[in-house]
């Protein structure tokens, strides 16, 4: 698989959920990730889609699979997306107390493996654990609803991410979620993120895909300073 310096990731969240097929083949092709955001009405105060929607969806389009479990013991569940075909399993650091043994299942069934961080939960205690994962998701909006607006006060993390991967040479991709939009997405890219969910700016556009081109233009000037 050829690996794109950015990622944009569409959120089916903000998706139409009685066409999901079909608002998953408008992004196909310009989409680099499909992003899923599992809620279970424990750990977030939402109930979205589980396992059998997943496993659904992914014969119906060839698009990477960017899984965000925003649940309770991810160490029970997590393994099955990974099963299910998912490129990308992200489980939240606040929701398991042995990230690291949970990241090396998710290698061990075939999927990268993310950590999430919420809103109000600090970097720094993980931040050594970033050699372990394939993904780092900084989450810039709280976790458990769509169509929030951005904290730009959270992209510190972001920073603080950046200087750690760079400095320790480590492959890890640093996500953002959460409010990204033509108006957010280069403040996130300045700030050294390298791959972005975006649901409403996506699906709530008139033409999904261009939405998606026009956000990677934008993240692309700003990373480059041009």
């Amino acid at each position: 698989m050829t690996v794109p310096p950015l990622i944009v990731a569409p959120s089916i969240l903000a998706a139409d959920f009685a066409h999901l097929a079909a608002e998953v083949r408008a992004v196909e092709h310009a989409a680099d990730w499909l992003h899923v955001d599992v809620m279970d009405n424990h750990f977030v105060p939402n109930l979205t889609i589980g396992l059998p929607v997943v496993q659904s969806l992914r014969a119906a389009t060839e698009l990477p699979f960017d899984v965000h479990l925003m649940i309770e013991d991810p160490r029970r569940w997590a393994p099955g997306y990974a099963d299910a075909g998912a490129y990308n399993v992200t489980f939240h650091a606040e929701a398991c107390d042995d990230p690291v043994a949970l990241a090396k299942d998710l290698r061990s069934a075939g999927a990268k493996a993310g950590l999430a961080i919420d809103r109000d939960t600090p970097i720094e205690p993980y931040l050594d654990l970033l050699p372990s994962f394939d993904t780092l998701l900084i989450m810039t909006i709280k976790a458990g609803f769509g169509g929030q607006r951005f904290i730009p006060q959270l992209l510190d993390k972001v920073r603080a991410a950046r200087r750690h991967v760079d400095s320790g040479h480590l492959e890890l991709r640093i996500e953002v979620d959460g409010g990204i939009a033509a108006d957010t997405i280069e403040q996130a890219a300045a700030a050294g993120a390298d791959a972005f969910v975006a649901g409403t700016a996506v699906y709530g556009a008139d033409d999904p895909a261009e939405a998606v081109r026009r956000l990677r233009a934008l993240a692309e000037r700003a990373a480059t300073g041009v």
